[in-house]
């Protein structure tokens, strides 16, 4: 058997949080839906933040409610602090994906937090789950790999906050580049670094390709052994946030590079490019990703 590589999909959430264009919940419905046929099993849905400061976001709530809920697939929702946790779970989302930044810079502009607030939201949740119960929590450290405001973000750092993570005891860690920033050394160095403090936690990447770096980033998260990536369909993607921030690889782009390698990704290309086009009439602009615009070899 070829070795399995999960694609958490982000489309619905990071895809479209920086859009001018705010899609309304049947639009935000049929999206979902159309990358359930395109077979993304996990998949970030929703973010429980303040829609005044995202817009995009608004009606999470409704769109949990309204989407399918099958055993097989997993449903994600954002949070940042407390507020989101507690929406997370009433929602009845399947996982929760706790943000923490990695440098106070982004973390005061993204969050209103810094980041020893974060750590010590995170660490309450975690306790606040581990007496009530709840979904399973990953973290994603933004700004893993450099801050549009700081700057470069030492390794030592992030491997702290990685460690933080892994004492509350959290089901799953992610290393985001959230500016697109990074290069395959950094990742492979990275992802070295933090398992000495992580264990059997498993790992997940989350990259942006604003520097046209994003594959090669993923290719060196497969090769230091990482089975989880984030990838968004059409390569839509972005922070309000961060200054030009663009899009994440995309699903497509990364389906084919790994599947034509010979990896196993369990996703159905032609439904993922058919997805990607539908939802660029939608935004009014092409598809980021090359493989929607290119098509597939051979055809």
């Amino acid at each position: 058997m070829s070795r399995f590589i999960e694609i958490v999909e982000v489309g619905p959430r990071d895809g479209l949080q920086n859009e001018s264009t705010v899609l309304n919940t049947e639009q935000k419905l049929e999206f979902i839906a159309r990358l359930d046929a395109a077979g993304a099993k996990r998949m970030e849905v929703v973010s429980f933040v303040n829609p005044k400061r995202v817009p995009q976001m608004a009606g999470a709530e409704e769109v949990m409610a309204r989407v399918v809920h099958e055993s097989a697939l997993s449903r994600i929702g954002l949070v940042l602090n407390m507020r989101g946790w507690e929406r997370a779970v009433a929602a009845a989302c399947d996982e929760a994906n706790v943000v923490v930044c990695c440098s106070d810079g982004f973390g005061i502009r993204n969050q209103g937090a810094s980041v020893a607030e974060q750590i010590a939201a995170m660490h309450t949740i975690a306790q606040r789950k581990a007496a009530e119960g709840g979904p399973p929590i990953s973290v994603t450290f933004s700004t893993a790999f450099g801050c549009p405001f700081d700057g470069e973000v030492p390794q030592d750092q992030v491997v702290a906050l990685a460690a933080e993570a892994a004492a509350a005891k959290v089901d799953e860690i992610a290393l985001a580049d959230t500016i697109g920033v990074a290069d395959p050394w950094m990742v492979r160095a990275r992802i070295e670094a933090v398992r000495k403090v992580t264990g059997d936690i498993p790992l997940r990447l989350h990259f942006h390709d604003t520097r046209n770096t994003g594959l090669a980033n993923a290719y060196a998260g497969v090769e230091a052994g990482v089975d989880i990536l984030d990838a968004s369909c059409g390569g839509l993607g972005g922070c309000p946030f961060a200054p030009d921030a663009t899009g994440n690889i995309g699903t497509e782009d990364l389906v084919y590079m790994l599947e034509r390698a010979g990896f196993e990704t369990r996703y159905d290309i032609g439904k993922l490019i058919e997805t990607a086009k539908w939802m660029s009439g939608i935004l009014g602009k092409p598809p980021a990703a090359s493989v929607s615009r290119a098509g597939v070899f051979p055809q």
